[in-house]
């Protein structure tokens, strides 16, 4: 059988594999060397390709790490304990997990100065993993406000924040663990702050 008849093109193959391991080098040597020197070749020399197979799929390291990026999503999944204090919980305790990877903190470091000059990294950033946890803990809160738990008019972009802001700042700032207690009381501040009983309700 001829290779037209099998739709398969001459010459090495474009396989997915090739594919996925280019992705996964893309994010290994982004943890080791940061964003800036991180070097196209270096990733096709990682993955075990050739660079022609790099610069095939991906012209620029920002569309190639903007893929990698998406790849590293999973979706959040949107506890119900029946509480939204627990539902949170669940939720940070899966971020904590994320942040307690020695290698994340390389990762985000990296990231966040790319993404002051890249707008590919700025929105693959954003829209990624940041957006997938911050839109399981909006509908956490979501369900918090309808049961009663949290205030009315509680400012949930607000809230999101304060959740989110004191791991970050451990993380790239100030070095402090990232635990269990701390995540508890980064939550248990949260839901006292917007509790009916702390606001107006009028």
């Amino acid at each position: 059988m001829t290779a037209s008849q099998t739709g398969v093109v001459a010459g090495r193959p474009r396989s997915r594999a090739a594919h996925e391991a280019i992705l996964d080098a893309a994010i290994a040597l982004t943890r080791e060397v940061g964003f800036d020197a991180l070097a196209m070749d270096a990733i096709a020399t990682r993955a075990g390709v050739g660079k022609a197979t790099v610069y095939r799929r991906w012209k620029t390291k920002e569309s190639l790490i903007a893929e990698a990026l998406e790849r590293l999503v999973r979706a959040v999944p949107v506890p119900d304990t029946g509480g939204v204090e627990d539902d949170l919980l669940t939720v940070m305790r899966g971020t904590m997990r994320m942040y307690q990877d020695p290698a994340t903190a390389a990762l985000l470091s990296g990231l966040v100065a790319a993404m002051a000059r890249s707008t590919t990294i700025a929105t693959a950033v954003r829209s990624g993993f940041v957006a997938a946890r911050r839109d399981a803990m909006t509908r956490v809160l979501e369900r918090g406000i309808g049961r009663g738990e949290l205030a009315r008019d509680t400012n949930i972009e607000l809230a999101l924040d304060l959740l989110s802001g004191p791991l970050l700042y451990r993380a790239l700032i100030t070095g402090a663990t990232i635990d269990g207690p701390m995540i508890g009381g980064v939550v248990g501040a949260v839901v006292r702050g917007f509790a009916p009983h702390r606001r107006s309700e009028r």
